[in-house]
C-alpha cells in the first residue's frame, strides 16, 4: 500500500505538473502574468518569488495549478474594510501591502481600505492610523506585492498583463500548451518503456509467451509463434487477437491455428477465465512480441502515441454512439487503483502507466466543455470568427455551468470507483 500510495503521488504529481507548466511557460511567453506556479493543493509549506511568478509547494501532493492574472481562478484578495499595512518605496509608491496577520512589514504604514484599483490606475486609499476624518491616497508600483491572508506574497495583476489583454492566438496557444506538452510527455515516457523493455510491442499477431501461469505455453506455444486464426476466425493483428481470445469466456477449449516457422499448425487448449471489475474476460497467458530494432525502439514514442490516441478516440465514439456508462470513465480512486497494478510490475509499468495517462489526460482535456482547455479552444475560435471578444459576463455563465457539470461528474465517477474497486 505504501509503494502505491507514493507511486501514486509520483504519477499524478507529474502528470498535472507537466500539464501546467505548459500553460506557464506560453503564458509568460505571451506577456501573461503568471502570479503563481504551485505544485501541489491545499496549505502554502514553501513560497519563493521570481521573475513576476511566485512559485509555492502545497501540502497535499495531488497535482497543482497555474494562476493566471485575470483568470477566472484569480480572485483579487483586496476588499473594502480590509486592515493592511503598507510598505512605501523610494518614489513613496506602495511596493507592498500586506493583507495578512501571519507577516510584519518593516515600517508598515497601517491603512482601513476604502477603494483601491490595482489594475488600471494603480492607487490605494483609506483610513490611515485609524484616522477615518481623512482619506488618504497611495500610488501603487506596478509591480507591487500583496501578502495574502495565508501568508503567500504574489505580485498585483495590473490590466496590462492580464489575460484578456494577450490577443486571442496568444490566449489559444496559451490554452493548448498543457495538452501539448502531455502528448510529449507520452512520447517520452513510450520511448522510455520501449527500451526499458528492450524492444517495441508490436501490433502483429506474433506472440511472447509468459514464463508462469501460462495456458499457452503448457499447450506447445513458443516465443515467436504467429496465431493467425481462434475458432477458425482469423486474427492478422495484436486487436484482433487479443478481442477473439478474450471473449471466450464459456469454459470451452479453443482452437488456434499456429504458424511457426514454415510450419502451420493447429493447438487447441482452454482459456483461463478471470473477473476484473465485475467482467469477465479469457486469457491464455501471452504478450505481444518485440521488435528490438534501434530505429523502431527510437521512433516507439511517436507510434505508440498515435496508436494510443486512435484507441481513445475509438472508445470516446462508443461511448457518445453506444450505452454509456459510468464504468467507462475513472477518476483519482480508478487512478489509484490502476497505479496498484501498474507498480507491481516495476518501473516499465510506471513509465508505461504515465504515458498511457498523460495521452488520457490530453484527449479529455479537448472535449469541447466549459471549464476544460477544449472548452476554452472552442471560445478563442468562436472569438476569432466574430472578430469580438464574448463578454466577460458569458464567459463566467459558461465556464461557471461547465465547471458545475465537472463537479457532479466527478463526484459521481469517484462514487462509482469507490464501489467498483473497494466495496464490491
Amino acid at each position: 500500500m505504501i509503494t502505491t500510495i507514493i507511486a501514486f503521488i509520483i504519477v499524478f504529481g507529474i502528470l498535472v505538473s507537466v500539464h501546467e507548466f505548459g500553460h506557464f511557460i506560453v503564458a509568460k511567453k505571451s506577456g501573461i502574468m503568471v502570479r503563481e506556479f504551485a505544485i501541489g493543493m491545499g496549505p502554502k509549506i514553501f513560497a519563493h518569488h521570481y521573475n513576476g511568478t511566485t512559485y509555492t509547494i502545497r501540502l497535499l501532493p495531488l497535482g497543482g495549478y497555474v494562476r493566471m492574472a485575470g483568470g477566472y481562478d484569480d480572485e483579487e484578495s483586496l476588499r473594502p474594510g480590509m486592515t493592511v499595512s503598507l510598505k512605501l518605496n523610494d518614489q513613496d509608491k506602495v511596493e507592498q501591502i500586506n493583507t495578512s496577520n501571519k507577516n510584519s512589514l518593516f515600517k508598515g504604514i497601517p491603512l482601513v481600505v476604502t477603494n483601491a484599483d490595482l489594475e488600471k490606475g494603480l492607487w490605494i486609499e483609506g483610513y490611515e492610523n485609524g484616522d477615518e476624518s481623512n482619506v488618504k491616497r497611495y500610488s501603487v508600483d506596478h509591480d507591487a506585492m500583496i501578502i495574502e491572508k495565508d501568508g503567500t506574497a504574489i505580485q498585483i495583476a495590473p490590466l496590462d498583463v492580464q489575460v484578456q489583454s494577450a490577443s486571442v492566438w496568444k490566449r489559444m496557444l496559451t490554452n493548448f500548451a498543457g495538452v501539448f506538452n502531455n502528448v510529449v510527455l507520452a512520447i517520452v515516457a513510450f520511448t522510455i518503456f520501449s527500451f526499458l523493455q528492450g524492444g517495441v510491442l508490436t501490433n502483429s499477431n506474433q506472440i511472447q509467451v509468459a514464463k508462469t501461469n501460462s495456458v499457452a505455453r503448457d499447450a506447445g506455444l513458443k516465443d515467436g509463434d504467429r496465431i493467425t486464426a481462434v475458432n477458425g476466425t482469423k486474427t492478422n493483428d495484436w486487436t484482433a487477437l487479443v478481442t477473439n481470445i478474450s471473449d471466450k469466456t464459456n469454459g470451452r477449449p479453443v482452437n488456434l491455428t499456429v504458424e511457426r516457422g514454415n510450419q502451420t499448425d493447429q493447438i487447441k487448449l482452454k482459456p483461463k477465465v478471470i473477473t476484473s471489475n465485475g467482467k469477465k474476460s479469457a486469457q491464455i497467458g501471452i504478450t505481444r512480441g518485440i521488435n528490438t530494432n534501434l530505429g523502431a525502439m527510437l521512433v516507439s514514442g511517436f507510434t505508440q502515441t498515435f496508436a494510443m490516441v486512435k484507441t481513445l478516440l475509438v472508445a470516446i465514439g462508443t461511448m457518445i454512439t453506444g450505452h454509456f456508462s459510468l464504468n467507462d470513465l475513472g477518476g483519482p480512486v480508478a487512478i489509484f487503483a490502476h497505479t496498484e497494478q501498474a507498480a507491481s510490475l516495476g518501473l516499465t509499468g510506471i513509465v508505461y502507466f504515465i504515458a498511457y495517462l498523460s495521452i488520457d489526460l490530453a484527449i479529455m482535456n479537448l472535449l469541447p466543455i466549459p471549464a476544460l482547455d477544449g472548452g476554452k479552444i472552442i471560445m478563442n475560435i468562436i472569438e476569432a470568427i466574430r472578430r469580438k471578444r464574448t463578454s466577460e459576463k458569458v464567459e463566467t455563465v459558461v465556464t461557471f455551468i461547465g465547471f458545475a457539470f465537472m463537479v457532479v461528474l466527478m463526484v459521481l465517477v469517484t462514487w462509482n470507483d469507490i464501489e467498483r474497486f473497494f466495496i464490491h
